[in-house]
Parts: C-alpha cells; sequence; structure tokens
C-alpha cells in the first residue's frame, strides 16, 4: 500500500517555501527552497497523522496528483502501522481485544500503533493477520 499524498507549495512573504499536504488539514512546513520544504514535509505528516490517531479520528485517504504535483510518501513501518490502526477503527476493534487476540500484554499494542516507536516486522504481520490483513513488500526502483 502506496500512501503518496499530494504536496502543494506556496512562497511566502519573506521568501521561504510553505510546503502542505491539503489532505491531511494542518500537515505544514517551511523551508529555504521548495526541496527543503519538500524534505521536511514527511515528519511533519508522520507528526500530524500520530495525532489523528492519539484522537483515535479517522486517517484520511490521499487524493490523486496532479500531473506532475510533487508527492510525499509515508514510511512502510508506519503505512503499516497505520493499516493496523484503519482496521480496527473500520472492525471496532479495542487495543485490549487486538491484545487478547494476539496473546499481548495491551502496552504493546499501545507501542505497536506508535508511530514513533520502531516495531518488529513479525510484531505488525501477527497484527494484520489478527484483523484479517496481510503485508505486502514491493520493492521499486528509485527515482
Amino acid at each position: 500500500m502506496l500512501e503518496a499524498y499530494p504536496v502543494v507549495f506556496t512562497l511566502d512573504t519573506n521568501k521561504t517555501v510553505i510546503a502542505e499536504v491539503p489532505d491531511v488539514p494542518g500537515t505544514m512546513t517551511v523551508g529555504k527552497s521548495r526541496q527543503q520544504a519538500l524534505a521536511r514535509i514527511q515528519d511533519a505528516l508522520i507528526a500530524m497523522l500520530a495525532g489523528y490517531t492519539e484522537q483515535k479520528l479517522p486517517i484520511p485517504r490521499p487524493s490523486r496528483p496532479k500531473r506532475d504535483q510533487a508527492t510525499v510518501t509515508i514510511p512502510p513501518m508506519v503505512a503499516a502501522k497505520l493499516a493496523i490502526y484503519r482496521a480496527m477503527l473500520e472492525q471496532k476493534v479495542s487495543q485490549l481485544k487486538l491484545a487478547e487476540r494476539l496473546g499481548r500484554d495491551p502496552r504493546q499494542i499501545r507501542r505497536l500503533l506508535n508511530l514513533d516507536h520502531n516495531s518488529r516486522l513479525d510484531h505488525l504481520e501477527a497484527a494484520l493477520h489478527a484483523l484479517g490483513k496481510r503485508l505486502l513488500v514491493d520493492v521499486r526502483d528509485a527515482a
């Protein structure tokens, strides 16, 4: 699941560049150049999505980018964690219920859903499997 969110750039009055992700309101950063702003927007997006998960809000899906529009992608581990979170919301499965399904302590599920925590791939796969999902990996040439 490749999640690529379109990015919009605006030149600020002080000649810095503002990068925003319209699909996730409030996601923005600045840079001295468009390239610097684009390099920083991924961290801003992850921080905003972490806030969505903490508030138990649905994660917005990315819209289709316009031709030649810059995008920001979600790192694979974060994408897997968001897939678990989305499945839990859709199926109305609490962290406690998922912990029971996996035979784990609920604190482990909180860490599993923490976008900043470096979780083990086998734990992510087990959680997705418990929710009727499967993790696939796709490797592509670098752009």
